[in-house]
């Protein structure tokens, strides 16, 4: 993995936290932590889509997608926990 992979990573975790905070109505937790949970949310989501046999569209979009839903799931999980 070189630098770039890596950065468009934290990219898409940063932009898929922002998104899933967003979509999460009161599952937010500031700015800083809903991209941390973004970056986490892509592994998390890759891990789902393989678990469930899905195969995203690959590219920027479908990356994207994968992390925003692996984003809500976490964001769900943890506010479940933070009750």
């Amino acid at each position: 993995m070189d630098i770039m992979s890596i950065l468009t990573f934290l990219i898409i975790g940063a932009i898929a936290g922002l998104i899933a905070g967003n979509i999460m109505r009161g599952g937010g937790f500031g700015l800083l932590w809903n991209i941390i949970i973004g970056i986490i949310g892509a592994f998390v989501g890759g891990f789902v889509f393989s678990l469930l046999g899905i195969t995203m569209v690959s590219g920027l979009i479908g990356s994207l997608v994968t992390a925003t839903i692996g984003a809500i799931i976490l964001l769900f999980i943890v506010g479940l926990i933070k009750r």
